[in-house]
């Protein structure tokens, strides 16, 4: 099967038409429209729903789906491992939330270059049911995640757990009337705890779905937000924002791994301890 082919079929449902399609693969929309067909004609089947509107898929292209995922990713692990520069011998692809690049993805990324010299190292970013996902199939060998879902052949190790804290651009800013609070929205465990230390707040002007998008925006125009401690500190130290005295919430965070990678990884044990050690 044409791996361009799968991947475009992936472009045009990740995007919704075929025009937006053509955009992102840099080819013209006609390119896109024969390579769809040659996929379609190849399986004798009808993948997409064509509309002015945009695309949607067909239940033949929703079965279709999962696999295209998984063989286009396989194929770009593929790629990697055969196209390595002299020096390198394997991969590591690691798979982790955006929310946790900061303190431990970082962590575990600088880990791997130190501990093995001879490794390359490719990092996706990705949702939790995406992260999971790449994970079942291969496509990624570790993952960061909130989450702790797995499969027979995956091991979780916890590590301690990250620490959302409220800071301020200001020191004296009161804590139920700052002039612009963001809310940033850390998961359903956080909004249910957030709502019932703060239920006579009202509902804040800005909500974001990012810690990072939060910090830029604090920067930028002033404010308060719960942000990760390990994002925020280093501008804490600098002057910039500082710590309100108010409620800390945690957050489970886990790093999950193919046992079949972990087992050809000598540098992956001693790394893991380091990362789940308390933090002091």
């Amino acid at each position: 099967m044409n791996i361009t082919a799968l991947q475009t079929f992936l472009a045009i449902v990740d995007t919704g038409s075929l025009v937006r399609a053509s955009q992102v693969l840099h080819v013209t929309q006609s390119t896109v429209t024969a390579r769809l067909q040659t996929l379609e004609d190849g399986l004798g089947q009808q993948l997409l729903n064509r509309q002015k509107s945009g695309t949607t898929l067909t239940p033949a292209g929703t079965r279709l789906l999962r696999y295209a995922r998984i063989m286009t990713g396989l194929w770009r692990q593929a790629q990697l491992e055969t196209s390595l520069p002299a020096g390198l011998a394997s991969v590591c692809t690691f798979g982790c939330d955006r929310e946790l690049w900061h303190g431990p993805g970082r962590d575990f990324f600088n880990g791997v270059l130190s501990g093995s010299p001879e490794m390359a190292v490719s990092v996706l970013q990705g949702s939790a049911r995406d992260l999971e996902e790449w994970l079942a199939n291969g496509m990624v060998d570790v993952i960061l995640t909130f989450d702790s879902v797995t499969r027979g052949n995956q091991t979780v190790h916890p590590l301690p757990a990250e620490e959302l804290v409220l800071y301020s651009d200001r020191p004296d800013t009161p804590i139920d009337k700052g002039p612009f609070y963001i809310f940033v929205d850390h998961g359903a465990e956080y909004r249910r705890q957030h709502a019932e230390t703060y239920y006579g707040a009202g509902v804040a002007r800005v909500s974001l779905d990012s810690s990072w998008w939060a910090l830029q925006t604090m920067l930028d125009r002033g404010g308060s937000a719960y942000l990760p401690r390990a994002l925020a500190e280093p501008y804490v130290a600098q002057g910039q924002l500082f710590q309100l005295d108010a409620p800390v919430y945690t957050r489970k965070k886990n790093l999950i791994v193919n046992d079949a990678a972990a087992r050809r990884w000598t540098w992956f044990a001693p790394l893991v301890a380091t990362m789940t050690a308390p933090e002091t």
